[in-house]
């Protein structure tokens, strides 16, 4: 985990919101002196700041910590899996038929 890079996003989302870090940390119930070490990346958020953090500062998780998530064949499976699981058969036969199609349009594209 990368908490200088989180920090510098928290920063700059502070920033574009014309926030200050004790602003920020009044309004998710921290202390400033825990919202500046955040923010230069010496300490690390608990799952419920990070959330209350996020929802203040209008962003996403996943935005917030882009930098440390790392999109491998197994993450990516996974979520394909997460699109189609509740998805009624028929789609799943559906979107399959479309993969196909598109990976056969590579394939031809490659040679």
């Amino acid at each position: 985990m990368d908490y200088k890079r989180l920090g510098k996003r928290i920063r700059e989302e502070r920033q574009r919101l014309g926030l200050t870090q004790a602003e920020l940390a009044e309004d998710i119930n921290i202390s400033d002196t825990y919202m500046g070490a955040i923010e230069r990346g010496e300490r690390s958020l608990t799952l419920d700041t990070l959330v209350r953090l996020v929802n203040r500062l209008g962003v996403t998780v996943d935005y917030m910590l882009a930098d440390s998530v790392i999109d491998n064949n197994s993450n990516i499976v996974e979520q394909f899996k997460q699109i189609i699981d509740c998805q009624p058969l028929e789609r799943k036969q559906m979107a399959i038929n479309v993969l196909r199609t598109i990976f056969s349009y590579f394939e031809k594209d490659d040679m």
